[in-house]
């Protein structure tokens, strides 16, 4: 493939489309990937749509300051983003192990970006050029704009705004932010005097010309006092909504500022078409072919982003503080056209692997007034119940669904970006029959849902709906799986160790796994990453919403414990689970009964006959249905790995 067809990344690219210089030089962490579920696409796309000359450079060698030199100084200024993913996330797992992988590189391979890029990319960058305007954007950049708390160090730091010597951070999705601001540049306006653009963070040496502001927790008490800084974020929280949100000033001294403005409105749908219909490319740049492409790409290739934002607000999830509540979709008719453009392109087989966004069974704003007045600030719209405003109706995307399975080339049409089951459930005109079409048509053996956990004290901090009401969604998908003579699996996505839970609601999630028979092969521990409600209780122990008190368990010791306890049937966590009963005071469940989580030590040890044991796992027969069964509710087989997602960032747990 002829590399005309994407945005110059070298300068005989650049001289052969007849420029002598770009006016915004694009620096990101990831590789080069035109398609619309990448950050770096859309931006670039739209600039280039707006009549700007971009350039692209993907992965710089952050030890050489001529790695971003590429294009020489750019006319307007660099934008610089980590990539589709906070560069800590990438490079580490919750255990603060090193990644084998890298799915936004080529191969996978690692090492080919820095730990926190956003600072590192934009200090090399000032290394070489002094006054070039520098501005940062991607979920890294959005979702460190203020002061935070960072898991990996264990410690408070600054705005990434003052770290990085960048001069202005679009935090958000961008399109609207990146368009204004390229427009003042390109009228002539010092970066420094672009302070009026929603959807921005700039700096101050004074606040004398910053109006209607609310004044956040100075620097030096959000790094020394847990409440201070837990009242910070709930100020933040509260002010996300881009119709009443105010701006925010944080003080770092007397004469330093980082000023928010006001979120930037949500896209219209007729705009959110507009950037899907771009000329995309749809795949990675050709160079990265000999390396095996970028693995990111595969998961998404075939998929369509359907909407962006979400109104289910977990607290684990940052996707609030990054995409905001009020959900944006695109018309039947982008959809459908792009859904043509897919059956064409070389790899189609027939399938459209995901129809969704954050949510997929979201298509339009949880009630009228979020585009009139914008979400309620002090309000949750599905927990612990669904709000008596909220319009659950899923007619458009059973529609939507429709039209795309009648397209001659596909086979199949699947739904795998997550549903909101409670939401299912509240919809009284269209839920069984959504529930009916899903699994005769969109489900392939299992369908992936979030409970993340049983215990209800444990559900409330999390955002989620009781208990009940995951059993209930199960049940109904059997049915409707039944009625559609099919063998299907719910299997749920369960999180240990997440603010609220100790060992007692471990172990009450461990119960669970055991009488439905369900044994998880993985589990994800809960990780702090930037942005979230419990990121924020993680490292203060206070619910920021009430100031009320939150356990948290910290301790690796401690989080492994609760891990253990939902994978009990593993014999490597023989151990852990016996210490995890003893502590939670639960020695009831350490025996030979049906109803035991592990042998006792000796027997273990021993094992039948005198034999060395082989551990929980032969404690007792799985049970009936493990594994091939028809399941029955929170039946299944065990949960894949999490892949990639169409729409890059806008991942369930971001």
């Amino acid at each position: 493939m002829s590399n005309q067809r994407f945005l110059p990344t070298t300068r005989d690219e650049m001289a052969a489309r007849g420029w002598d210089s770009v006016d915004f030089a694009y620096v990101s962490g990831d590789a080069y990937v035109d398609h619309s579920s990448f950050g770096m696409a859309i931006i670039t796309r739209l600039l280039e749509a707006k009549g700007f000359r971009v350039g692209v450079i993907a992965q710089p060698d952050w030890n050489d300051p001529a790695s971003v030199c590429t294009f020489g100084e750019p006319r307007l200024g660099f934008l610089v983003s980590a990539g589709n993913m906070d560069s800590m996330v990438n490079h580490y797992t919750v255990a603060k192990k090193r990644r084998r992988a890298d799915a936004y590189s080529p191969g996978g391979a690692t090492g080919l970006r820095p730990n926190h890029a956003c600072v590192v990319y934009g200090n090399l960058i000032r290394k070489t050029y002094k006054k070039t305007p520098i501005i940062l954007g991607g979920i890294e950049a959005s979702l460190r704009r203020l002061a935070h708390y960072d898991y990996w160090s264990d410690k408070m730091k600054r705005s990434i705004l003052l770290d990085s010597g960048a001069d202005l951070v679009s935090y958000g999705m961008g399109e609207h932010s990146i368009v204004q601001i390229a427009e003042a540049l390109d009228a002539g306006l010092a970066i420094e005097d672009v302070t009026f653009v929603d959807g921005t963070v700039y700096r101050a040496k004074s606040l004398e010309h910053v109006y209607d502001f609310e004044l956040l927790p100075s620097w030096d008490d959000v790094r020394t006092r847990s409440k201070d800084y837990a009242r910070s974020f709930a100020v933040q929280y509260a002010n996300a909504d881009p119709f009443t949100g105010k701006r925010l000033v944080e003080p770092y001294s007397d004469h330093e500022f980082v000023v928010q403005n006001p979120p930037s409105e949500p896209l219209s749908q007729e705009e959110m078409d507009a950037v899907y219909a771009l000329p995309y490319v749809g795949r990675a740049h050709p160079s990265y072919d000999a390396a095996g492409g970028v693995p990111a790409l595969a998961e998404v290739q075939f998929s369509l982003t359907s909407n962006r934002g979400c109104f289910g607000e977990c607290a684990f999830c940052a996707l609030t503080f990054h995409q905001g509540r009020i959900v944006q979709t695109r018309s039947h008719e982008s959809l459908l056209a792009e859904a043509q453009d897919l059956v064409e392109r070389p790899g189609f087989k027939g399938y459209i692997h995901d129809v969704g966004g954050p949510t997929a069974n979201f298509r339009g704003p949880a009630c009228a007034k979020q585009l009139r007045h914008g979400a309620c600030a002090n309000k949750r719209c599905l927990a612990p119940e669904p709000c008596a405003r909220l319009e659950a109706d899923h007619a458009d995307y059973l529609a939507l669904l429709r039209q795309l399975r009648e397209i001659p080339q596909v086979k199949k049409v699947f739904v795998r970006s997550g549903i909101r089951f409670d939401y299912v459930l509240a919809d009284r005109d269209h839920g069984d029959e959504f529930l009916r079409e899903l699994a005769e048509h969109h489900v392939s053996g299992q369908l992936r849902v979030a409970p993340e956990h049983v215990s209800d004290a444990v559900l409330r901090v999390m955002g989620k709906p009781p208990r009940q009401v995951y059993d209930r969604f199960v049940e109904r998908f059997q049915q409707a799986t039944d009625a559609a003579g099919k063998e299907q699996y719910v299997v749920p996505y369960l999180m240990s160790s997440h603010p609220g839970s100790g060992l007692a609601e471990a172990v009450e999630l461990a119960e669970y796994c055991r009488d439905l028979g369900f044994n998880p092969e993985q589990v994800q521990d809960f990780y702090p990453t930037p942005g979230s409600l419990a990121t924020v209780m993680y490292c203060t122990g206070l619910d920021p919403r009430t100031m009320e008190r939150v356990y948290v368990a910290k301790s690796p010791h401690e989080k492994a414990l609760q891990r253990a306890l939902i994978q009990y049937r593993d014999p490597k966590n023989a151990d852990l689970v016996r210490e995890a009963l003893r502590r939670a005071g639960r020695r009831d469940l350490i025996g030979f009964g049906p109803k035991c989580l592990a042998r006792p030590e000796r027997a273990e040890k021993k094992g039948p006959g005198g034999a060395k044991g082989r551990g929980d796992a032969k404690a007792r027969p799985a049970a009936k249905g493990q594994g091939g069964a028809k399941a029955r509710p929170g039946k299944g087989r065990p949960a894949a790995k999490p892949k990639p997602r169409a729409g890059g960032s806008r991942g369930r747990r971001a």
